[in-house]
């Protein structure tokens, strides 16, 4: 399936009506793109597994339709109140995945206006909240990308700025680097019709804010994050894949990343880094190729922090005990800041 999470279908979709799989979350994960990392996070998947759930779960009860079924245990799809034991799999109705062309070292997407039904969107949504500094607002915003007045601004915004509207964007989701792209280009490659447009926009905006009030709860702040959407049998918008977890959101606690940016941060001051950024500018389809060195694994300390990190958000948001011997986020973060300038 993925660098992350692998997918077991037990019924293969068609045009007509949706199959069954189960996605399996691994203690694998991915940054920049790369895909597998050399070495695992104890307990991510599952904390994963829980986060999405019991947010799912939530979304269902707003009357917003996912691909969602249950978490696992015994074989038998259950709602994550019911788990007995910590779930590591959840099963999910499935959508067809249709990969655009590649023609002429550019992505043709006009399959998309002939298959209408049981499909995912190849779409990536985002809500911003806040414009982090590092953004790639900013840098779109300097080369005409983005103005001001699509951020809903009337000067520019500087780093760390809260938005008093979210800001929704598009990044394509099929191919080998997520590309941001304008609305229209959005409807365009998606074969979207306007009021199918506006729906996601409605959705995406009801997720954003239940995300937002369960991570002021917590203490945390959610700056931005990524949904993703499929059509079903009867071509109605639905919620697919996973969200509202440390991988899909960027979460802040008192300005201390709570999410896999802890592991950006530090593979960000690696020659592996430097040379994915070359090869990226060189070759954005078949850049890996280019890429000569390998990523080092995290120094162990680091990597247990980000473990209990997944894992107190996991007990906090759900407000259940899933991972024992766990501290609270606080004391977490205090140290994964003292390991960062330690090795500035």
């Amino acid at each position: 399936m993925g660098s992350v999470k692998e997918l077991e279908i037990l019924e293969m979709p068609d045009k007509e009506k949706s199959g069954r799989g189960r996605f399996s979350f691994s203690d694998r994960y991915s940054v920049f793109d790369w895909g597998r990392m050399p070495d695992d996070i104890q307990n991510k998947g599952a904390a994963l597994c829980i986060i999405s759930a019991y947010l799912l779960e939530k979304l269902e009860g707003m009357g917003i339709k996912t691909h969602y079924l249950g978490i696992v245990e015994n074989d038998v799809a259950k709602k994550l109140s019911e788990a007995k034991t910590i779930p590591t799999s959840m099963e999910v109705r499935l959508v067809r995945i249709v990969q655009p062309e590649i023609k002429e070292s550019c992505y043709d997407y006009s399959c998309y206006n002939n298959m209408q039904t049981n499909l995912l969107i190849p779409l990536e949504v985002i809500y911003r909240n806040y414009l982090p500094d590092g953004s790639s607002v900013f840098k779109r915003l300097k080369n005409g990308q983005l103005t001001i007045e699509d951020l809903g601004l009337t000067e520019d915004p500087i780093p760390g700025q809260k938005l008093d509207q979210p800001m929704l964007d598009f990044s394509t989701k099929l191919e080998t680097i997520d590309r941001y792209i304008s609305h229209e280009e959005a409807k365009t490659i998606a074969g979207l019709k306007e009021d199918e447009f506006q729906e996601i926009l409605r959705i995406t905006r009801e997720i954003n804010k239940l995300i937002d009030e369960e991570a002021y709860r917590m203490g945390l702040v959610n700056e931005d994050g990524k949904v993703e959407f499929g059509f079903d049998p009867q071509r109605g918008i639905v919620l697919v894949d996973v969200l509202g977890t440390p991988d899909e959101c960027r979460f802040t606690f008192e300005g201390m990343p709570v999410s896999k940016e802890v592991a950006r941060i530090f593979y960000r001051k690696t020659a592996w880094f430097q040379d994915v950024e070359k090869a990226k500018k060189m070759d954005s389809i078949h850049w890996k190729e280019l890429v000569q060195t390998a990523p080092n694994p995290l120094p162990l300390r680091l990597r247990e922090l980000i473990s209990m990190l997944y894992q107190a958000v996991a007990n906090e948001m759900t407000e259940r005990v899933w991972f024992r011997n766990i501290p609270g986020l606080r004391e977490i973060l205090e140290e994964i800041g003292l390991f960062v300038d330690n090795n500035s």
